[in-house]
């Protein structure tokens, strides 16, 4: 009986260990709660830092459209997460800036600060603001943070395809009862984990709805370049169009200190 080579024992084990952990894997993929689907969403590549450009078209219900076009800069701190916005257009606006240190803690209240240029102030945003919209958008300040996974209890309902792309539909109810909405709908991706589209409930019903409109692989990492926001209520959308994005590009620590929100724009 031949020997098989050192070669050949590899190929054959390697083989063997493949045969035994696939079929694993795809129980797993279809054991996966609503959690774990929402942790993979939470936990796909993003890079440590990103720049971009963002265009902001605020249509009201007369179709009256009001355009602003923004710098955006975020930087990771570990878990942890820092956002700045600085708008450049229209003049009534431009200069206005906005800061959130966002926390992974779901104990710990992230921190919020806006600067007014024409009032040379920058002021906080308090906790019982984080409702209000955000600059005339369809968004909250707290829409516009990152939400802790465990903020929120997750149900999978189903699986169903939007438009071509396979999805999982998850529901996200708030474990705090004071929250703003009642439930999330979400549509998640089931290949890249990009949440497509989000159905916000309240106490009284459908608010508003969120969808991705174009996603590009931008360096390795999927990326949303246009989504909008519609408040059913008011009859109002937000699109938002980013462009010139980039990643990882050494962002320092000190761009994004509230003391930096009056000394001008930063590339």
């Amino acid at each position: 009986m031949n020997r098989l080579s050192a070669r050949q024992l590899t190929i054959a084990l390697s083989i063997l260990l493949i045969g035994i952990l696939l079929p694993l894997s795809w129980v797993h993929a279809d054991d996966m709660s609503g959690r774990d689907i929402m942790v993979r969403v939470n936990d796909r590549p993003d890079g440590d830092d990103r720049i971009a450009e963002l265009s902001m078209v605020l249509i009201n219900r007369r179709g009256r459209e009001r355009v602003r076009q923004v710098i955006s800069w975020r930087k990771d701190d570990g878990k942890d997460a820092r956002k700045l916005m600085r708008f450049k257009k229209p003049a009534d606006v431009a200069g206005t800036a906005f800061l959130s240190w966002d926390y992974d803690d779901p104990d710990k209240d992230d921190d919020r600060w806006l600067y007014m240029p024409a009032l040379r102030n920058t002021r906080r945003i308090s906790g019982d603001a984080t409702n209000d919209y955000f600059m005339g958008t369809d968004f909250t300040y707290d829409d516009m943070g990152d939400r802790n996974v465990d903020e929120d209890t997750h149900r999978l309902l189903r699986e169903e395809s939007l438009g071509k792309t396979p999805c999982w539909v998850v529901e996200s109810v708030p474990v705090d009862p004071t929250d703003m909405y009642t439930k999330k709908i979400n549509w998640i991706d089931t290949e890249k984990y990009l949440p497509l589209k989000t159905d916000y409930y309240d106490k009284d019903g459908h608010l508003k709805t969120y969808a991705v409109d174009t996603v590009k692989n931008i360096e390795g990492i999927w990326t949303v370049t246009a989504m909008h926001m519609e408040n059913h209520v008011e009859h109002h959308k937000t699109l938002m169009t980013f462009r010139e994005v980039r990643y990882d590009t050494g962002l320092k620590e000190s761009q994004f200190k509230v003391n930096a929100l009056s000394r001008g724009l930063r590339r």
